[in-house]
């Protein structure tokens, strides 16, 4: 409390006011004797007393920014994935798996992938991948982003693999299946709700 009665002198002090004015007016806020108004006044008027910023953020992935890491994959690194997504075509399909040698499922690919080629942890549940990352729109995809599949706009994903370019994506596919490289348009793909991202 002493120090928040300093900060409100100082503050007080700092915008023009008499230095008895903002003793008086301090220990009136701090005896309760202002209200909830006066309070709110006076704390956004000391922007310096907290490292909060009360502005709200801006721009088309604002919400996204709170709820989701900062990192965004690199041109470089984005490259990279790709080129080593591709090379693991033909790798078993394993339930769990996240190595080459113990083979994969779909989230354990996207996991063993960008953390060996982009130094990124990604959440090991397709569920998890959803907020993974950035939403981008279909028009901004490049190899390296994330593709998720829904049976519906509402539903949960339950399949995920990673864009590698030319509308193509590399994936596990299911239980006594490999690691493949699929194009988007497939009959059976194009039915699904897609969802990209990039990490």
């Amino acid at each position: 409390m002493t120090r928040c009665l300093s900060c409100i002198e100082s503050a007080m002090a700092s915008l023009g006011g008499v230095k008895p004015f903002a003793s008086a007016f301090a220990s009136a806020f701090a005896s309760g004797i202002t209200g909830l108004c006066l309070g709110f006044v006076l704390f956004c008027a000391l922007p310096g007393c907290s490292s909060v910023s009360l502005s709200s953020p801006s721009g088309p992935h604002s919400k996204g920014a709170v709820q989701e890491h900062a990192f965004l994959l690199q041109p470089e690194q984005a490259q990279d994935v790709t080129i080593r997504a591709l090379g693991l075509v033909g790798t078993p399909y394993r339930f769990g798996g996240n190595t080459p040698e113990s083979g994969f499922d779909c989230s354990g690919l996207i996991a063993y992938v960008y953390q060996t080629q982009a130094g990124v942890k990604a959440p090991r549940t397709v569920a998890q991948l959803e907020s993974w990352g950035q939403s981008i729109a279909p028009s901004e995809l490049r190899s390296g982003d994330l593709i998720l599949f829904r049976k519906s706009p509402t539903s949960v994903p339950h399949h995920a693999g990673i864009y590698v370019g030319k509308g193509r994506f590399v994936h596990a596919p299911s239980t006594g299946g490999d690691v493949r490289l699929d194009p988007l348009e497939s009959k059976y793909w194009a039915s699904m709700n897609v969802v990209f991202r990039r990490p």
